[in-house]
């Protein structure tokens, strides 16, 4: 697919909860600037959540992405995940790393061959988290929490977030990320820390990037940035795929 002259193709994956519905203050900032970009919802999310089911799995939102690609015929993608999002973000890159010129990963889950995205969590957190899952629908999804957990504190924002969430399908968090090829694939790759609050199930996947000696980016917003600060999220990714 083509873009103009000077224009970006951006691939926006959101993380658990959302939908590609969050994205959409920051899709219209790059938009008006010329740029190709799309947000693909994961399966069993956001207006997909009617596909809700046992099934559901790491596997098939691994597949998502790469589907996402590959139907709408994307090249020369700069990938961004954002929190859990950064797990099919890395399933998407060892499987079709042709079409991605860059991944970044923003305030995003980064594991390794082999982990699953509980074991970034401590041990009393992910019992509290599967004992709500069980409550509330028989161990299918997991609950969404308090938004101000997720640094959004403005009332519009609140409103926005909070009417547009839906329950996350629990298997992706247990499944573990099967690799054919180090994580990222030798593409170039980029990391934004979001600090304003700090998120701190991702502190761990901070430290990750820098130990790899990925660029680490600091943006001075709570987590969900796309949200509550959409035009810096804009102008970092748009500087960070210009370098």
């Amino acid at each position: 697919m083509m873009t103009g002259a000077q224009g970006l193709t951006f691939v926006l994956v959101h993380g658990a909860w959302h939908g590609g519905w969050c994205w959409s203050r920051v899709v219209d900032i790059l938009r008006g600037r010329g740029h190709r970009v799309t947000t693909p919802t994961l399966t069993g999310l956001g207006e997909r959540s009617h596909l809700l089911s046992t099934s559901v799995n790491l596997a098939l939102h691994i597949d998502d992405v790469i589907n996402h690609l590959v139907w709408e015929d994307l090249r020369q993608v700069i990938l961004v995940g954002h929190s859990y999002g950064g797990v099919p973000v890395i399933g998407a890159a060892d499987a079709v790393r042709e079409r991605i010129s860059k991944l970044v990963f923003l305030d995003a889950a980064i594991l390794q061959q082999g982990e699953a995205a509980f074991d970034l969590l401590p041990k009393a957190v992910v019992e509290v988290r599967v004992a709500a899952a069980v409550e509330i629908n028989g161990c299918l999804a997991l609950p969404a929490g308090d938004v101000a957990n997720l640094g959004i504190a403005r009332p519009e924002d609140v409103a926005f977030v909070n009417g547009r969430l839906t329950p996350h399908p629990l298997a992706t968090y247990r499944d573990a990320l099967a690799l054919k090829g180090p994580v990222g694939s030798g593409l170039p790759i980029a990391y934004v820390a979001c600090t304003a609050p700090a998120y701190k199930s991702v502190d761990m996947c901070h430290r990750r990037a820098r130990d790899a000696g990925w660029p680490v980016y600091e943006l001075a917003t709570g987590h969900d940035a796309m949200v509550t600060d959409p035009l810096g999220t804009a102008n970092l990714l748009e500087t960070i795929s210009k370098i």
